[in-house]
């Protein structure tokens, strides 16, 4: 007679009110996660959708419990490894609520607001200059507000912020002569500081005013791989240069870096545009001392086009962007375009490319918004060409960014794998700090696991001083058996050509 092992059981505790950034928690799940005996971990804030992961773990919670509370739910067969998993995930939180320093004795309690912080700052001889905001959307303009007010520019990572909330921060900003980067700013570089998920690039003449955040990681890494520093990257916004925002933050981020002798040329950077926006934005743009260089996706160029012609009017050579091949080369194969995508300006312009040669592509960011033939429905299921954006705002609600966790993103690319209507998948591992510590193995794995004869094709966009490691990273995916390419343009072209068409 065998005896059963017994079942693991999932315990739950809530801290009600204790709000904690989702990159933040999303550590603690994995530290918590690797403990031996422990099955599973969430710790999260409980939103509708985590929830949801807690109900799939088999964890309940108390009524009553709401987004702005705190769970802790670990799954682990006997008692003294749940409680060793409990105190660790205690443990974790408490070195985030004291910045994992010790302080002790006299030490000064941390500041609770942003312009208590501020004012220490300029107590203590070194005054700040910008706030970082990354709250949940509903609160994101509250704290913004604060941080201008305080004398502060600010950047708001948060998203889903409503746009009014937009718009009346950046009136505000202007009328304080600060300058609002966001909502869902994702990445910027400051002085050289890269804050949200930033790039290692090297330092240069370069300035960069980004309405996107991948579009701008792909456009720092490819002048970082030709040679070319960047001094500032300031983003805006995904919608700043839509109609109702009306590049508000946009024309304050050429002003400041046309004001900036460092800064030699600069770029502008936006996924599609609104018409009457981009013309206004030219206007202004022509009006500068500083060379402007325009990068409006639906335009006349792309995004390593525009690198290259950056790198040329600066004296540089003509540049080859690196790429990495498989031991043995794809066949073409007839089917479907999949387009799996972490980056939405990356999802746009792969899109824009590839609907030349093939026609509507279904989105879940449409290029042509409310035409049926270019929309996915909302399981995301489409039988022909499609292109998913993981990171869009419908899909992150509740969830860490697929940049941090790509846990999503790799369950399509399986399914995608396996279905004999695709002929080709389209994606991108994105590096640099901020983003997961080694995003090339969840997609190698899928790939290596699969047994899947469909073409597999890599935009890898990172530098060589990631901390993931550039090569290291594009040798996993080639060894995987997928094509990578460092541009996003020319990864789009070669998805293209191996793919079989009437």
């Amino acid at each position: 007679m065998t005896s059963q092992a017994p079942s693991p059981a999932t315990t739950v505790t809530i801290r009600r009110g204790a709000y904690r950034d989702s990159v933040a928690l999303m550590r603690v799940s994995r530290e918590v996660s690797a403990l031996d005996g422990v099955d599973a971990a969430l710790v999260a804030m409980a939103t509708e959708l985590n929830l949801e992961l807690l109900a799939q773990m088999g964890g309940s919670v108390p009524e009553g419990t709401g987004p702005n509370d705190l769970l802790i739910a670990v799954r682990a067969t006997g008692g003294e490894t749940t409680a060793a998993a409990l105190e660790r995930a205690d443990a974790e939180l408490a070195a985030m609520s004291t910045g994992g320093g010790g302080g002790g004795g006299g030490a000064e309690a941390p500041a609770r607001t942003l312009r208590t912080a501020a004012a220490r700052a300029a107590r203590d001889g070194a005054p700040a200059s910008l706030a970082l905001v990354s709250v949940p959307g509903r609160y994101a303009a509250a704290e913004a507000f604060e941080a201008l007010e305080a004398g502060l520019d600010v950047l708001v990572f948060s998203d889903n912020v409503p746009v009014e909330h937009e718009i009346a921060l950046k009136d505000r900003a202007a009328g304080l002569g600060r300058l609002v980067m966001g909502p869902d700013c994702g990445t910027a570089v400051v002085g050289g500081a890269g804050l949200g998920f930033a790039n290692t690039v090297r330092p240069g003449p370069v300035g960069i005013v980004a309405a996107s955040g991948t579009g701008a990681q792909q456009l720092v890494c490819l002048l970082d791989a030709a040679g070319v520093g960047v001094g500032h990257c300031l983003g805006v916004g995904g919608r700043d240069l839509s109609s109702a925002v009306a590049g508000r933050s946009t024309r304050q981020a050429l002003r400041l870096l046309d004001a900036d002798p460092a800064t030699e040329r600069i770029v502008l950077v936006s996924k599609p545009p609104a018409p009457e926006v981009a013309e206004a934005v030219r206007a202004e743009a022509a009006a500068l001392a500083t060379p402007v260089h325009l990068v409006m996706l639906g335009g006349e160029t792309d995004l390593s086009a525009a690198a290259a012609e950056v790198v040329t009017a600066l004296g540089g050579p003509a540049p080859r962007w690196p790429s990495w091949s498989p031991a043995a080369a794809p066949s073409p194969r007839a089917g479907a375009l999949r387009g799996l995508f972490c980056g939405g300006t990356l999802a746009d312009e792969a899109m824009l490319i590839a609907s030349a040669a093939l026609g509507p592509i279904a989105s879940n960011i449409p290029l042509r918004p409310g035409d049926a033939a270019w929309t996915l429905p909302a399981d995301l299921r489409h039988d022909g060409h499609l292109v998913i954006d993981f990171g869009d705002d419908t899909l992150t609600s509740g969830r860490p960014h697929p940049m941090i966790d790509p846990s999503a993103r790799e369950e399509r690319l399986r399914a995608e794998l396996a279905d004999p209507a695709a002929g080709v998948v389209l994606l991108d591992v994105v590096l640099g700090h901020g983003a997961h510590p080694d995003p090339a193995a969840g997609v190698a794995a899928a790939l290596t696991g699969s047994g899947s004869a469909v073409p597999v094709v890599v935009t890898l966009c990172g530098s060589s001083g990631d901390p993931q490691g550039l090569e290291a990273q594009a040798a996993a995916l080639a060894s995987a058996g997928a094509e990578v390419y460092l541009s996003n343009a020319e990864a789009t072209r070669r998805a293209l050509d191996l793919l079989k068409r009437p």
